[in-house]
């Protein structure tokens, strides 16, 4: 069952989550948001305040994420891409391997036919440097 963003910070993450609500859950210290997009991506538009960068073109990517998390599988994370294509499937591939709390902030930064996306919503971004 797929559940949505109106959920209580107690409540299970849901499956899908938009750009206001991880912001709100990441500031409160509920949620770790990952941008999985490149390192061109990041300088061109900024990353998600409060968002970790790590890309899944990076080999090491699961152990990054791994680390990131402290090793913790269930530790409530949303995924963030350009227009929700990627983490879609990326979060699919990591509850498969085992990730029990993964949301997709399916709208990404630039928007798609359903949400505006985090920058026409002007949430906070910040700078990336590499």
């Amino acid at each position: 069952m797929t559940m949505t963003a109106d959920q209580t910070s107690n409540a299970p993450l849901p499956d899908i989550i938009s750009a206001e609500k991880a912001l709100e859950m990441s500031q409160a210290g509920d949620l770790m948001i990952i941008d999985v997009r490149t390192p061109m991506e990041w300088m061109r538009s900024g990353v998600a305040e409060g968002a970790l960068t790590i890309t899944p073109q990076n080999p090491t990517f699961m152990q990054e994420l791994n680390d990131a998390v402290g090793g913790d599988m269930g530790k409530p994370i949303a995924l963030i891409c350009a227009t929700g294509q990627r983490t879609a499937k990326i979060s699919s591939f990591l509850r498969e391997q085992g990730y029990s709390a993964v949301a997709d902030i399916s709208e990404g930064m630039m928007g798609n036919f359903s949400a505006q996306g985090w920058l026409r919503k002007n949430l906070p971004t910040v700078q990336y440097s590499a």
